[in-house]
């Protein structure tokens, strides 16, 4: 499999060609995923639920979106990987280069 680049998966969209997207935490599901041909992987603010019991997305913060961005990114070579901006972190113009600066670092 090639290296998923959103210019690549733009080019997918007027041929009406579909890609997938799933939800990931880790890196050990990361190479599963990626070994099933996924296009995209994303690190969802749903770790509020679905991993710290939260009953909504609402606490979780940047840091640890970026926790789990860099242990998904340790998990792939080529599944191009997308990180959820938590609530309220994007409030602003300098919150949200300060959200997105450090997804980026974190992979």
């Amino acid at each position: 499999m090639s290296i998923v680049s959103i210019t690549a998966l733009q080019a997918r969209k007027p041929k009406g060609e579909k890609f997938a997207v799933v939800t990931c935490y880790d890196a050990s599901f990361a190479r599963v995923v990626e070994s099933a041909g996924i296009e995209a992987i994303l690190v969802g603010d749903s770790l509020g639920m679905v991993l710290q019991g939260h009953n909504s997305t609402l606490p979780v913060t940047t840091a640890e979106i970026a926790y789990h961005t860099s242990c998904v990114s340790r998990g792939l070579s080529n599944t191009l990987l997308i990180a959820d901006m938590p609530f309220g972190d994007y409030a602003t113009v300098d919150k949200a280069l300060d959200c997105g600066t450090a997804l980026m670092r974190a992979g």
